[in-house]
């Protein structure tokens, strides 16, 4: 909580000599948003919630017992805030503080997620085993459940377009591009690249049919 003052009191101007930096989107089918200003933070925080429960409106301090998934992304943000914007001694210092608290957290609830891997509006479905390259890139409103593995493959990982869901126990391996809004089935084992829409199932996986709309709930 501290951290979230300090941050927001010296957005602006900050005395620790940090840039202050503006949200840049370059191409969201390749992940490259990332937070890099206090506004990007707030807005990547509000995507996050209405994606996790379009019902929350505001984050109140007691669902961080009861949404503890929600919890983790809420302090994985922040560190990404200072890691994305840290241009001296003491916020180096806070943004390696900040990612090990996230580290730690998610350790505990079964993820390994990296920062500046997801775009806003996140939504991890549960808690529970979650692995995911910190070379992977993943777009806007990804609904991703536990057992999924975003793995790297010959130095190359995973990248996702926007409105993606990734069904328990998916794995996606290796340098593939899954466009927009894609369905990754349960179980299914994605080694090659697909178009927008598409609808994948099976080991290895293949396009059972085309989806004009990306699936974001159970």
């Amino acid at each position: 909580m501290w951290l979230e003052i300090i941050s927001r009191y010296y957005n602006g101007y900050c005395p620790f000599g940090i840039e202050c930096a503006t949200l840049h989107e370059t191409g969201n089918m390749r992940g490259d948003v990332q937070i890099d200003s206090w506004s990007a933070y707030r807005r990547f925080l509000t995507e996050d919630l209405a994606a996790y429960d379009p019902s929350l409106t505001a984050w109140r301090p007691w669902h961080a017992i009861k949404y503890p998934t929600l919890s983790f992304q809420r302090k994985l943000r922040l560190a990404e805030y200072w890691l994305n914007r840290r241009r001296g001694p003491v916020a180096k210092t806070i943004a390696l503080m900040l990612r090990w608290r996230a580290r730690h957290i998610g350790m505990k609830l079964g993820f390994s997620v990296p920062p500046n891997v997801f775009g806003p509006g996140l939504s991890i479905a549960h808690w529970g085993t979650l692995i995911v390259n910190d070379r992977a890139r993943v777009g806007s409103r990804c609904r991703i459940h536990p057992g999924a593995v975003l793995a790297v493959k010959d130095g190359l990982a995973t990248q996702l377009g926007d409105d993606c869901y990734v069904g328990p126990g998916a794995k996606l391996i290796g340098g593939i591009i899954l466009g927009d809004g894609c369905v990754v089935g349960a179980n299914a084992v994605v080694t090659k690249s697909f178009p927008a829409g598409s609808v994948l199932a099976g080991v290895p996986a293949r396009v059972i049919r085309k989806e004009a709309r990306a699936i974001t709930s159970d």
